[in-house]
């Protein structure tokens, strides 16, 4: 009795330290919140803001919200998926990928749809490649920054390159033209550089050399002197700006701090594109205060969570991807609601998991599931890593004959 109740004193550790740990499934569970709460909210708002728009299509009222839902269910499906894809098989295919949107971009050239006096489509404007190019340019640029990381600092290797890849993919977008997505691609770009830790005076020379051609863009482009004289204007004085920024403003007014109510709003009968890339002036008028601050609120948290994903990835393309990524869709969702009250030139960026719009809605979703996937594979990671290091102290511990109770002397003690 004695001597069984001695080696079962000893053995009952080992065997509490095999029981199930639990299982990480790498989803950061505040940023699918934070997605699905913004995604459900926009599918009320959609509603809200377009059954007038629907109407003038001879549609039902809901027309643009079923659209949306499907939309979505596309979107989700295709994040779920590239969330479990290791983000890492993409580079071997991030070439043929890069060559396929630039040939998209120069199809919408030839063959795209004329609308608001620019060539922005495909197939009856269902695909906009200008939304692919976003995040295609992301993912090149994580994995070549990666591969030229020891080279970063050479010009020849490293600012000359990522200068062809971004002047190619920024000049056929110009030529859309479409201003505003041309400004997105630099300025990933140039936070891409920066995070792969280019020196500062390549940061500075960047800043310059971008600058300079914003500032021709601008000189010989209509669309971007009327813009920037009206935003000017209407920094001066909020009753001189265009229509479009005094009925944004006019909601926000409106909305107050309580907001009039979902779908008793007036003011996007009267503002443009109020289910699209105003649809943050809706938000504003019909919740108020309190719902445009906790839309703001969902993308901090979204930011926050993005960024953390980015700092626990295992390798430095996962890092890169991860911060592009979240970096691009809260910079996005700055933009919008920035220009409906007048603080940034009016630019055409959709407010992410809200505006209307398949192309904007299925490249943000497909970010995320490109985010979660480098949780997914740090995790896994992490978690193998910690299985390794218990193995090993099992089999120490098995290895040690020394702890053993001697069966001739012990039994007596442990009675």
């Amino acid at each position: 009795m004695g001597e069984q109740a001695a080696v079962n004193t000893r053995v009952s550790p080992v065997k509490a330290g095999t029981s199930p740990r639990p299982v990480r499934l790498g989803i950061d569970v505040p940023m699918l919140l934070s997605v699905a709460f913004l995604l459900g909210f926009g599918l009320l708002m959609v509603y809200s803001a377009s059954w007038q728009p629907s109407m003038l299509r001879e549609e039902e009222p809901a027309y643009y919200l079923i659209n949306q839902l499907k939309w979505v269910v596309i979107g989700v499906s295709g994040a779920a998926i590239l969330m479990y894809i290791d983000y890492r098989r993409w580079r071997k295919y991030i070439v043929p990928i890069m060559l396929l949107m630039l040939g998209m971009l120069v199809a919408v050239l030839i063959f795209g749809e004329m609308r608001y006096n620019s060539k922005r489509t495909l197939l009856g404007g269902s695909i906009q490649p200008s939304e692919l190019a976003k995040v295609v340019i992301i993912m090149y640029l994580a994995y070549w920054l990666t591969a030229k990381r020891e080279v970063i600092n050479n010009i020849k290797f490293g600012l000359f390159p990522m200068a062809v890849i971004l002047g190619l993919t920024a000049g056929l977008i110009i030529l859309q033209p479409d201003i505003s997505a041309t400004i997105t691609i630099c300025v990933l770009g140039m936070l891409l550089f920066f995070l792969a830790g280019v020196e500062y005076k390549q940061i500075l020379l960047i800043f310059l050399i971008v600058g300079v051609l914003g500032a021709l863009i601008i000189a010989v482009s209509d669309t971007g002197q009327m813009r920037i004289s009206q935003y000017v204007a209407g920094l001066q004085d909020p009753a001189t700006a265009s229509l479009h920024i005094q009925r944004s403003i006019e909601s926000v007014v409106r909305g107050g701090f309580f907001g009039v109510g979902i779908g008793k709003g007036s003011t996007k009968f009267s503002l443009p594109v109020s289910h699209t890339d105003s649809i943050f002036a809706v938000i504003a008028e019909e919740t108020g205060l309190v719902g445009a601050a906790a839309v703001v609120l969902l993308y901090l948290v979204f930011m926050w969570r993005g960024l953390k994903i980015a700092s626990h990835a295992t390798d430095f393309t996962g890092k890169l991807l991860a911060s592009g990524l979240t970096c691009w869709i809260v910079m996005e969702a700055i933009i919008n609601m920035g220009v409906m009250v007048n603080l940034f030139p009016f630019a055409g960026n959709a407010l992410p998991f809200i505006s209307a719009g398949g192309s904007s809605l299925t490249m943000t979703l497909g970010a995320v599931g490109l985010i979660f996937s480098v949780a997914r594979v740090s995790s896994r990671e992490k978690q193998e890593q910690e299985g390794r290091s218990y193995g090993a102290v099992v089999n120490l511990r098995r290895g040690d004959r020394r702890g053993r109770v001697s069966r001739s002397h012990g039994s007596t003690g442990i009675r």
